[in-house]
């Protein structure tokens, strides 16, 4: 979905181009596109959604100190890590997006500061999502056989130590 969003992120900020404007300095008067407001509107929309998608099956991997991080093993490290940056470029990617999206509301005609780049770079941090949200998913389920094994590994010795 987060290349799906890119995509249209990239498409978004072409249909955008192809209108005409007239830029005076920093201040641009052009009619909005209404196809770059559809294709935004889906690109944010496919984005929220990858992002959901993504933490449910990842599920939750949380350290609640600075010792338990110290503590954890490297593959909870780096869920933690990729969670918190797919947080992080989810923000970023999404206000962008909308701001491109929005300069092509039907209702905006007038004149403004220009927002050249926005849907495109969006779109490309669209795909940046996408390989936290991997790392993210990919290490939490490392970080849960993990947490198995150990569960295993310490019935077993509790087994040991009772038939000894």
């Amino acid at each position: 979905m987060d290349v799906v969003a890119g995509i249209l992120g990239i498409e978004a900020e072409k249909a955008e181009n192809q209108v005409k404007h007239l830029k005076v300095r920093v201040f641009e008067c052009r009619e909005p596109s209404y196809k770059a407001f559809k294709l935004g509107l889906a690109a944010c929309v496919l984005l929220a959604l990858a992002h959901a998608i993504g933490n449910l099956v990842g599920g939750c991997v949380c350290i609640w100190s600075k010792e338990d991080l110290n503590r954890e093993t490297a593959n909870k490290q780096l869920a933690v890590a990729s969670l918190i940056f797919s947080w992080i470029v989810l923000a970023v990617a999404f206000s962008m997006l909308m701001v491109g999206t929005l300069s092509n509301s039907k209702s905006r005609r007038t004149c403004w500061i220009a927002h050249h780049r926005l849907l495109s770079i969006g779109g490309v941090l669209c795909f940046i999502h996408g390989l936290f949200t991997v790392a993210y998913f990919v290490s939490a389920e490392a970080t849960r056989k993990e947490d198995r094994m150990m569960v295993l590994q310490q019935r077993q010795r509790a087994q040991g130590q009772e038939h000894a």
